[in-house]
């Protein structure tokens, strides 16, 4: 009996270890396909000088219809399910953008301006739509389902740390990937460059189904059949501080994707490689991953608010300086060269300024979202959906910013992403603040609050 029982215990271990590995892969996948999006608009902006940031907005504005379904979806099926579901979904939108590669070069679908715009762009943008969803219900899983296979409290913050690392890395390579893929930028250039890599992405979600399919996992969110849920007086927009924070997510998403998808295409026009501004885009992403590891190591001292203020502050000052300095400045930065390999390259100065933003980006969502939720109670899983929705900032901002780049010029579009900083800190220091404490935020509160009417 005590070896079928040890048996037994060696069986459950594997899989939640199987389980967490798979998690972690999925972590990356997120980022992997997230940051797709940038170096690849390299791409078709050379054919549509207008569409550099079109694929990631479509990439984002996924969040904005998939936020809250995704949360009912994990209510309703479980985490199980609706990951198998995610990379499903997500396994279509890498098809799409690779049949973009192949077909519909020639088919005109509708113009802009005087320009035709073809059936392959729009198969991409559909790719990058559907990949969309795909990652948004991947980010409602992978957390809680890495916090809870680490049995939570520090354990499983430590777990979610874990597969945060590899996110980050996962940010880091891409960019270097696809510049390293595309190399020199000409209107030759095609999706065909990058095919390796979404046959890759595609390998390694069909690899994660079934892993996933095979492995056991715990369900404690899963709505039971007969199950009520009860009616809130209340909600997450009722609480002044909740809703100046999300907000803050829809800037913070929009800033970190700005900073460096901007400045892939500043650089490629600066060195005419892709390969060098996707090289040096990366170190913004491994920094992100330096930052997420020093806030980890101080998060048990220095609290959520001054995390926030100190980096939306910092962020200003670095972007104000990149602003300010010449083009002419240069530096020499480690990077990747078509003619070279990995060597280091002259780029403007500014670019380490930008880079260096990723330090204080990494720190950001967390000290937002712990703010915003701050106090409310049986409300923070409704705000959840809620700031998922918002991740669609990560779209608008880019976009409105990747504008004011064509019209006014790089560096003109940097004063965006000031601005939107500029709020964080705002946030950090006073809107942060739950001015709402009157209103109850667990059932007991509830039934209190409607007895004393009774009494008086």
């Amino acid at each position: 009996m005590a070896s079928v029982k040890t048996n037994a215990n060696e069986g459950s271990q594997n899989g939640k270890l199987i389980a967490i590995i798979a998690m972690f892969f999925l972590f990356a996948m997120i980022s992997f396909v997230t940051n797709l999006a940038a170096p690849i608009g390299t791409i078709w902006k050379t054919k549509y000088e207008w569409s550099g940031m079109l694929g990631n907005m479509m990439n984002f504005l996924a969040y904005l219809f998939m936020g809250i379904p995704a949360g009912n979806l994990l209510v309703r099926i479980g985490y199980k399910k609706t990951a198998l579901w995610a990379m499903g979904v997500g396994l279509v939108g890498l098809l799409f953008q690779w049949l973009s590669g192949i077909v519909g070069a020639e088919t005109p679908v509708f113009t802009v301006g005087e320009q035709i715009v073809t059936l392959n762009f729009c198969i991409y943008l559909l790719g990058a739509f559907v990949c969309g969803f795909c990652v948004c219900m991947l980010n409602t899983v992978v957390n809680p389902m890495l916090n809870m296979l680490g049995g939570g409290g520090n354990r499983g913050n430590q777990m979610v740390q874990a597969g945060g690392s590899l996110n980050s890395l996962a940010g880091t390579l891409t960019p270097l990937f696809v510049g390293m893929l595309v190399g020199e930028v000409s209107d030759k250039t095609t999706m065909g460059n990058v095919s390796p890599l979404l046959f890759i992405a595609m390998g390694v979600f069909v690899l994660a189904f079934i892993v996933i399919s095979a492995v056991k996992i715990p369900e404690p969110h899963l709505r039971k059949g007969g199950e009520v849920k009860k009616k809130m007086s209340h909600s997450p927009w009722n609480f002044r501080h909740t809703v100046l924070g999300v907000i803050g997510i829809f800037f913070y998403v929009g800033i970190e994707v700005g900073i460096p998808g901007v400045l892939i295409f500043y650089l490629t026009d600066v060195t005419g490689s892709a390969a060098v501004a996707g090289g040096v885009a990366a170190i913004y992403w491994l920094l992100m991953l330096v930052g997420r590891m020093i806030s980890s190591a101080i998060s048990g001292s220095i609290s959520s608010r001054v995390q926030l203020i100190f980096v939306s502050a910092l962020a200003i000052a670095l972007i104000v300086i990149a602003i300010c300095l010449p083009d002419s400045n240069a530096i020499n930065m480690p990077s990747y060269a078509a003619d070279n390999g990995f060597s280091m390259v002259e780029v403007p100065t500014k670019a380490l300024f930008f880079v260096l933003c990723g330090l204080c980006t990494s720190v950001m969502w967390g000290g937002i979202f712990n703010l915003a939720v701050e106090g409310l109670g049986k409300y923070t899983a409704q705000a959840s959906g809620i700031f998922m929705m918002m991740v669609v900032g990560g779209g608008v901002m880019p976009l409105i910013q990747n504008a004011i780049a064509d019209n006014v010029g790089y560096m003109a579009s940097y004063w965006l992403v000031v601005g939107m900083l500029a709020y964080l800190l705002f946030y950090g220091l006073v809107g942060c603040k739950n001015v709402n404490t009157d209103i109850p935020v667990n059932d007991e509160d509830e039934v209190e609050e409607e007895k004393i009417p009774d009494a008086v």
